[in-house]
């Protein structure tokens, strides 16, 4: 993080503005502390334990949130305490949520600041989901790691050779991204910094109309194709460039998640088409983009939405609790989980049919562990009520019930926009009140770190002695 500040500072040195100081001062003040914590913590390795692995995580998030802020507060833009805050959490989380107004002429070193907290909170997610959380049997990809049989299906045989394919993944993606984007016509400045938040599944632009602001379709099809990329397994690419050494990876919730992009397009098509009167081509464009956006997560818009239909917004509403893939940087309850709650409620069916009979679970070509259905029912229990919780929260706050509950769904599943007047795909958070900006700042971080790592800290016995 301190490093990733000076890249802000030769920007707006290169521009004139005096904010680079601001950067410069937080690079050395965070790196004096990190370098003081490592001196100090010098000594005998800790033992490693599920507890240990639970508190660091959230406590690196935090802590990562917390320093992002810095620069966002002391600069010239003007934010208070609760508004950079909210603004780091939506940046590292990738939730795409704004509070700040005038983009467009925002100094060009915040704007990549923004930019680098999507980015580097994208690639921190999916490390995260990919290294550490199947070791503490949280997360999406943790379903398949619970089981003795399935550790044969170990992809690399180090975890530092797992990260460098995930770190090269990311970055070849990242720069497609951005060549793609400057050759329909983006300038350099904005190319850069919307690839990282579209390979990210972010959704922070450089404007504030976001990608509608170019008006351009051929940017829209370059954002839909690496939004989607985004938004599956990052597993799959790293297997797709290593067919000599391993099979390739067959994943059941890949097919689906494309599947529903595809029917859901064509759903918004044909509505564009009788409803708002839309040509063929114009409403394929905006509706693929649309929904692409809201279920990877990303909360890019090219227009509001919600003025399309009703119908079309009871599909936009539905897509903000699907989400991407596991093992993705999209959020929401993710595709795999749906698909293996799907499992269990047809094998509950067949039970009811047929009492004797033995009903076997499985994903794909594997059989689901009694502790996998465990995992993904607690997980998404959690989900509704953590989103029942903030809603009243936020409607006790003095939001609107519209506002409040498509504020908690946006920030529990990290889409970006809600809907309604004010934090619609038309406005932004920026007229929400201080205490209502920390229930949603806390909202994101929780539904980023899949939920139980962050609220397993909140029960009594996680502290108890062992």
């Amino acid at each position: 993080m301190a490093g990733a500040m000076l890249l802000p500072a030769l920007v707006d040195f290169a521009d004139g503005n005096d904010d680079y100081l601001v950067f410069v001062g937080s690079s050395l003040l965070i790196a004096a502390l990190c370098s003081l914590v490592a001196v100090a913590t010098r000594g005998p390795r800790v033992q490693p334990s599920p507890r240990l692995g639970f508190v660091l995580v959230t406590g690196v998030w935090l802590v990562s949130c917390a320093v992002a802020a810095v620069p966002l507060y002391m600069a010239s833009i003007g934010l208070t305490v609760s508004d950079a805050v909210f603004e780091s959490v939506s940046g590292l989380t990738t939730t795409g949520a704004t509070v700040i107004n005038g983009l467009d002429d925002m100094p060009r070193g915040i704007l990549l600041w923004r930019s680098l907290l999507n980015w580097l909170g994208g690639i921190g997610i999916v490390g995260m989901v990919l290294l550490i959380l199947p070791s503490l049997r949280v997360g999406g990809l943790s379903l398949f790691h619970l089981e003795s049989s399935d550790r044969s299906d170990k992809m690399l045989p180090r975890v530092q050779q797992l990260a460098s394919g995930i770190v090269s993944v990311y970055l070849v993606l990242t720069v497609a991204c951005a060549v793609s984007y400057g050759s329909f016509g983006m300038d350099d400045f904005d190319a850069v910094n919307h690839a990282m938040s579209t390979v990210a599944t972010g959704g922070f632009s450089t404007k504030d109309a976001s990608l509608g602001y170019f008006d351009n379709d051929g940017i829209l099809a370059v954002a839909t194709v690496f939004m989607t990329l985004g938004a599956l397994p990052f597993v799959l690419y790293i297997r797709f460039f290593l067919p000599r050494q391993f099979q390739r990876w067959s994943d059941p919730q890949v097919p689906l998640f494309l599947g529903i992009c595809v029917v859901a397009t064509a759903v918004l098509v044909a509505m564009r088409m009788v409803h708002n009167e839309v040509g063929f081509g114009e409403a394929l464009v905006s509706s693929a983009f649309n929904f692409v956006s809201i279920i990877t997560t990303t909360g890019f818009i090219s227009e509001d939405f919600t003025r399309w239909s009703h119908a079309a917004v009871g599909v936009f509403f539905v897509a903000m609790f699907i989400g991407g893939c596991a093992g993705s940087t999209s959020g929401g309850i993710k595709v795999n989980r749906i698909l293996i709650l799907w499992n269990v409620v047809q094998a509950g069916f067949g039970r009811l049919l047929r009492p004797r009979s033995v009903q076997s679970l499985k994903y794909g070509h594997r059989d689901i562990s009694a502790d996998g259905i465990q995992s993904v029912t607690i997980f998404v229990s959690l989900f509704f009520m953590l989103l029942m919780l903030g809603t009243a929260m936020l409607a006790t706050l003095g939001l609107d019930f519209v506002t409040a509950f498509s504020g908690a769904l946006t920030a529990v599943a990290n889409t970006g926009p809600g809907f309604g007047d004010i934090i619609g795909p038309a406005g932004n958070f920026s007229a929400v009140d201080d205490p209502a900006l920390w229930v949603l700042s806390f909202l994101m971080l929780v539904g980023r770190l899949e939920i139980v790592t962050v609220l397993i800290l909140l029960s009594p016995a996680f502290w108890r002695n062992r």
